[in-house]
C-alpha cells in the first residue's frame, strides 16, 4: 500500500514541459520531503498528482494503493484517500468551514449517508482545539479574510478531519510563526500511523526539525536528483541548492 509514481511527464496544458521524468515511491507508513530550488517542479507534482486541470500528463503513471489517479476525476482521487494542504489556499466565500468539511466528510460516504452531527461538531471542537484555532474559525468562511498562518491552519484542520491515507503538504510551513510551526506539526505527527503516507514539500530544513521525515529528495529540473537521509536537508541548509547546477553543468 503505498504511493508510486513512475517516469512521470507534465507539462501546462498546451505549454512547456515541467516534470520531465519523476520517479518516487512513498510507503505506507513513511514521511517523504522534497526539497528544491523555485521554479523546480515540486509545487507542479502535488496539483499534477491531485489533477490540477492546468496541467497535461503526457507520460507516466501514478497510483495510489494500486489505484490508478491519473484517469480519475480529482473529487475521485481525494475519495481514494489523496489529500493536498496548498500552497496558497483558496477562499471559498459564503461556505463555513464546519460546512464544507462536513460536505467533505459526506462526499465520501455511501450516497444516502450522512455524518453523524453529534459526533461530528464533537471531533470539529477537538481538532480546532489541538490546533490552537478559535471555535468561531468553525462559523467563518472558508480561508475569507484569514491570515497566511490561519489558512495554513486551517489547511491542517481539514486534513485532520478528513484523515487521508496519503497527505501532501505542499510548502504548509511557508507564512506560519515558531509557535504555529509547532501546532501544526502536532497536528501532522498525531497522524502518522502505519497505513498513512506524507509527502511534504519544502525550502527550509526547519519544518523537518519538527516532522522528521523518513527520506529527503532534492528536485530539481522537473525530477528527483538525488535521495538520502535527513543529513540530506542538514546539507542543503549549509550549502544551498548551487550544487546541483555544477552537478548537472
Amino acid at each position: 500500500m503505498s504511493l508510486i509514481i513512475k517516469n512521470l511527464h507534465a507539462c501546462v496544458r498546451d505549454g512547456q514541459e515541467i516534470l520531465r521524468g519523476v520517479d518516487l515511491e512513498i510507503p505506507a507508513g513513511e514521511v517523504h520531503a522534497i526539497m528544491g530550488p523555485n521554479g523546480s517542479g515540486k509545487s507542479t507534482l502535488s496539483k499534477v498528482l491531485c489533477g490540477h486541470p492546468d496541467y497535461e500528463v503526457t507520460d507516466g503513471s501514478a497510483e495510489l494503493n494500486g489505484q490508478d489517479l491519473l484517469t480519475i476525476t480529482p473529487d475521485a482521487r481525494s475519495r481514494a484517500g489523496l489529500f493536498l494542504a496548498f500552497q496558497y489556499p483558496v477562499e471559498v466565500p459564503g461556505v463555513t468551514n464546519a460546512n464544507f468539511l462536513r460536505a467533505a466528510l459526506k462526499a465520501r460516504l455511501p450516497e444516502g449517508e450522512e455524518p453523524d452531527a453529534v459526533a461530528y461538531y464533537r471531533r470539529l471542537r477537538t481538532v480546532m482545539k489541538e490546533l490552537g484555532m478559535d471555535p468561531k474559525f468553525s462559523s467563518r468562511a472558508v480561508n475569507e479574510g484569514f491570515s497566511g498562518g490561519e489558512k495554513k491552519r486551517n489547511e491542517a484542520l481539514q486534513m485532520l478531519m478528513l484523515e487521508p491515507l496519503c497527505a501532501i503538504l505542499d510548502e504548509t510551513d511557508s507564512g506560519l510563526d515558531v509557535d504555529a510551526l509547532r501546532i501544526v506539526s502536532k497536528g501532522v505527527n498525531a497522524m502518522r500511523a502505519p497505513f498513512r503516507s506524507f509527502l511534504i514539500i519544502t525550502h527550509y530544513k526547519r519544518l523537518l526539525d519538527y516532522i522528521v521525515p523518513d527520506v529527503v529528495h532534492i528536485f530539481h529540473r522537473g525530477r528527483i536528483e538525488r535521495t538520502g537521509g535527513r543529513e540530506l536537508a542538514d546539507y542543503i541548509e549549509e550549502h544551498g541548492f548551487d550544487f546541483l547546477n555544477e552537478e548537472n553543468a
